[in-house]
């Protein structure tokens, strides 16, 4: 298996249209070829590609910022002598000045699938800057780690932000280069856009179901961001980021952050009995272990909680079309109003730059799933009542645009 950086890199043809072009990079760390070699490394050191900048999405090219809304500096690679500009700095989407040192931006970034991964809103605003200025973008595509699979609710009009691009669930089941080719369509922009696409890519196949895991094709995870520590975290992601939007621990400050959750305040073998009798069927495709951790940093530092682990490691508990990790996360919230009604479980504080709303709307694209919580007559069938005709339009409408 290829990905798209890999083609760019071993097949001159593909390079031919950068010839005599200044060309730039949007990275992080994990943009890595299969012998762990940075991109921007390995671009540089191919003879007549004209290397003038980098970008940097959230948690910076380096990756070395750990918590959202801490922004990373602009800065002239040492090595390299070209301009880093940070796109989760002063500004999220680049200005004039960034654009004008490039022709060509190549887009290398490993997304996890997830709606709210702000990679993606990124790739946006960078489509929406180059169809102004006249660029081209060329998206070096890699795996969708959660693969096809498409889930919750879409974002509604008005919702958009940081951590919401477009109409779209949670989890999109697609990966950035499909993705650049809808928001092209959804938002009517013209940009000579390009996706050199990936060999061999199975996202159906087990045991990894978009990431790479049979003999022949075995990847290294590098952390796209500091909390995306494996594959694991990948598939559960998009259930455990709401908890970024209450004031449960979502696992920072562990070793295994948000794979798990929970607060001093709860009782964890009752929550997980709660959940199995409100919808057990949201709990399918993964094992649930009551447990106990003690952050050491972010909320609850240095206070013992208790709380459940996903577990979707091992195969033979795994199930790749039953596990519905949005489902789950919301029953978790669902279970923990039945236990303690009044419990304060919604976060109010500034979230990705918005201070207005709620991050629990914010990231779930509107009020619907937080009402749905604090409903004391709504029951499982009342959630699936909205977000099953969402999954459904969303599989519809994303078809044309799937690559592979």
């Amino acid at each position: 298996m290829k990905f798209g950086i890999e083609r760019l890199l071993q097949d001159p043809e593909l390079r031919a249209p950068l010839a005599g072009r200044r060309v730039a990079l949007l990275a992080h760390p994990a943009s890595v070829t299969r012998d762990l070699t940075h991109s921007l490394d390995a671009l540089a050191a191919l003879p007549g590609l004209q290397l003038t900048a980098a970008f940097g999405p959230q948690h910076g090219l380096r990756g070395d910022k750990q918590d959202n809304m801490v922004e990373s500096p602009d800065y002239l690679d040492p090595r390299l002598g070209i301009p880093v500009f940070s796109l989760y700095g002063t500004v999220r989407r680049p200005t004039a000045e960034m654009m004008d040192t490039f022709d060509v931006l190549l887009v290398d970034l490993q997304d996890l699938g997830c709606r709210i991964y702000t990679f993606i809103t990124t790739l946006r605003y960078v489509l929406e800057a180059a169809a102004q200025h006249g660029k081209a973008v060329w998206v070096l595509d890699r795996p969708n780690p959660a693969g096809r699979p498409v889930e919750g609710l879409t974002l509604l009009p008005g919702w958009e932000s940081f951590v919401g691009a477009g109409p779209m669930p949670m989890r999109h089941g697609m990966t950035l280069g499909e993705l650049g080719h809808w928001f092209m369509a959804q938002l009517g922009l013209r940009v000579d856009y390009r996706v050199i696409t990936m060999e061999g890519w199975l996202p159906d196949a087990a045991p990894g179901f978009g990431w790479p895991m049979g003999t022949q094709d075995q990847r290294t995870w590098v952390n796209p961001s500091p909390n995306a520590a494996n594959l694991w975290m990948a598939r559960a992601y998009a259930g455990t980021v709401m908890l970024e939007g209450t004031t449960l621990s979502e696992g920072r400050g562990t070793t295994r952050p948000l794979e798990l959750f929970g607060a001093p305040d709860i009782d964890a073998t009752r929550l997980l009995a709660d959940m199995r009798q409100l919808a057990p069927h949201w709990m399918a495709g993964c094992v649930l272990r009551p447990c106990f951790f003690e952050p050491t940093f972010h909320k609850h530092v240095g206070q013992l909680c208790a709380g459940l682990q996903i577990h979707v490691e091992d195969p033979t508990h795994y199930d790749h079309a039953a596990f519905r990790p949005w489902r789950l996360q919301a029953l978790a919230f669902k279970a923990l109003r039945v236990q303690a009604p009044a419990y304060p479980l919604w976060r109010d504080f500034p979230y990705e730059y918005e201070h207005d709303r709620l991050a629990i709307d914010l990231i779930n694209g509107g009020p619907a799933l937080r009402e749905w919580v604090d409903d004391p007559d709504s029951i499982p069938a009342d959630l699936e009542a909205i977000a099953e005709p969402d999954e459904a339009a969303w599989m519809a409408s994303r078809q044309p645009f799937l690559l592979y």
